[in-house]
């Protein structure tokens, strides 16, 4: 399944506001706990960067947003200039209060609001070199978008000297940073593991971790002649494994649940969704039926067999639909008896095509257990849709086989370019998106999609555990 891509501008907005917590918080204990701090030096230090983060969030929450809303360059201009303007003079009178030199402060004001504009044409830079096509994953953009973040976030930090000292530096770029490390570390190979029941890889990452620690803090120990050192990194440690570690296991089950919880909701209403969409698309079923029967009935009379069969086989098609499609769990071989109606129904249409070779291999052998239903035609009805053409040769191959307590489906089609009128949306009766969903929701772990392509052959294999 593809990452997504995150809401970088709601992250930003949380990053810089911890930043800026933690230097307002450590200033103004800073200057409560120090009796030689003068009033003035509190506008300087603590005063300051509130105006410069209320100017940060005005710029970066609604200015901006309100240009990528309506374009209108000379709003963002005039705005833009309004709130620097604003920033800086408040700033400054911070500043002259505190008996700042003036030179400083420009210099501190004007390399921020370069430092801001530099992101944000990197963060553009960013969207053109690692999103889709170019990527069709996230992972690699969203890692690289957290990287200049922190990056240019320390480079912030160094260039606010005039109110960040030693202390705020420590905490942001060397603690919170360890912790997150010891927080990601966790999740990937401690936490993971052991909720797989993979023990052994899991004690063995702990205690590696546990030992290149100790050695680290004997080392330094030894080098230093500082044997207390050493109860450092065994307090290091004991923080580690009864603190960090246990807190960051509650909040990720939080996490997977909360996650758990949203896409259960989102089957069912993509469930909902695609049988109201279907009911909507009913014509009196009982009056369709009939007409059927009477169809039937008459093909019967004038000796035509092809027809009155493919009659049959398309009403047992919708007695389907309309009725074993709205469970959860059917048995296998009536999704099987869907498959093979839908195919003679197909093979009726195609018969006479000369230029179509069609290969059907079903084998019903230790085909047992029960499935969800409409998870095997859909890839079937695909193949029949963009792997004909009328003018070239076309093929398909469909293999569908069973195991003991699995199903395995192999479809591959040739590929033919689309026609101009061809909606790209428009897929297989329920959507190749809401059968991945429903493999998810009902076959987590027990399941294997792959779908290969290019532009001759479509490919599609297709695994799922019944038990």
């Amino acid at each position: 399944m593809k990452s997504k891509r995150f809401a970088f501008r709601e992250l930003e907005w949380w990053i810089l506001t911890f930043v800026f917590l933690i230097i307002v918080l450590t200033n103004i204990v800073i200057t409560m706990s120090s009796n030689h701090y003068p009033v003035e030096k509190f506008f300087g230090i603590v005063i300051m960067p509130i105006v410069i983060y209320i100017g940060f969030y005005v710029m970066h929450l609604v200015i901006i947003p309100k240009y990528l809303k309506d374009k209108n360059v000379l709003h963002l201009v005039l705005y833009s200039l309004l709130a620097a303007s604003v920033t800086g003079a408040l700033s400054g009178a911070c500043a002259g209060v505190n008996d700042m030199d003036a030179e400083k402060f420009f210099r501190f004001y004007f390399g921020t609001l370069s430092l801001y504009s530099v992101y944000l044409v990197t963060a553009i830079l960013l969207r053109k070199m690692f999103l889709p096509p170019i990527f069709k994953d996230f992972q690699i953009y969203n890692g690289v978008r957290l990287f200049i973040i922190f990056l240019f976030v320390s480079i912030f930090l160094f260039v606010s000297r005039i109110f960040v000292n030693d202390a705020v530096l420590v905490i942001l770029l060397m603690i919170v940073p360890g912790i997150s490390f010891f927080v990601i570390y966790n999740y990937f190979l401690l936490y993971r593991n052991k909720i797989s029941g993979n023990m052994k890889a899991y004690r063995w990452f702990l205690w590696g971790l546990i030992g290149v620690i100790m050695i680290g803090f004997f080392l330094a120990a030894v080098e230093n002649n500082v044997p207390e050192i050493i109860l450092l990194g065994v307090g290091m440690v004991l923080l580690l494994v009864f603190v960090v570690f246990p807190v960051s296991n509650l909040i990720f089950g939080k996490y997977e649940d909360f996650i758990g919880k949203i896409d259960v909701l989102s089957v069912q209403v993509n469930q909902s969704t695609a049988n109201l969409s279907f009911l909507r698309s009913q014509i009196n079923p009982h009056f369709l039926f009939n007409a059927l029967n009477t169809l039937y009935g008459s093909a019967l009379m004038e000796n035509a067999e092809k027809t009155s069969d493919g009659i049959q086989k398309l009403g047992d098609m919708m007695r389907f639909m309309l009725h074993e499609n709205q469970m959860d769990k059917i048995p296998l071989s009536r999704e099987i008896d869907y498959l093979r109606n839908y195919l003679d129904l197909q093979m009726l249409r195609f018969a006479k095509e000369d230029h179509l070779d069609v290969t059907i291999q079903i084998g019903e052998e230790h085909c047992h257990g029960d499935i969800s239903p409409m998870l095997l035609i859909p890839f079937v009805e695909n193949a029949f849709k963009h792997g004909i053409s009328t003018k070239s040769k076309s093929w398909i191959k469909i293999n569908l086989r069973c195991l003991k307590g699995s199903v395995h489906l192999d479809v591959v089609n040739s590929m033919h370019p689309k026609k101009v009128t061809e909606d790209p949306k428009d897929e297989s009766g329920i959507g190749l998106e809401n059968v991945k969903s429903r493999l998810t929701h009902f076959y987590p772990q027990k399941h294997n999609l792959t779908i290969v392509a290019n532009e001759f052959e479509h490919f599609v294999h297709l695994s799922v555990q019944l038990q």
